[in-house]
């Protein structure tokens, strides 16, 4: 994500500069596809990483659970006596 947010700030310096000294010939035409196409890449990118991380505590959690569950359902040295 960090390459994605570098890109997108190099492109609006270049975007920027030239601006100034070729009044916008370059970027005039492509400048909004290649925002809009670096933006939807990083929406995807953060939608993505956050369903991961939401599964990853999930698994987490169960994992959590399972210990508790086998820990409960082991006998004990007071209830062997």
């Amino acid at each position: 994500m960090l390459f994605w947010c570098m890109l997108l700030f190099l492109l609006g310096i270049a975007a920027f500069l030239d601006a100034i000294f070729n009044y916008g010939e370059i970027f005039r035409k492509i400048n909004s596809v290649l925002f809009l196409l670096i933006s939807l890449a990083l929406l995807v990118r953060t939608t993505t990483k956050i369903k991961a991380a939401k599964l990853e505590g999930y698994e987490k959690r169960v994992v959590d659970l399972e210990r508790k569950v086998a820990s409960l359902s082991r006998p004990t040295e007071k209830t062997r006596y």
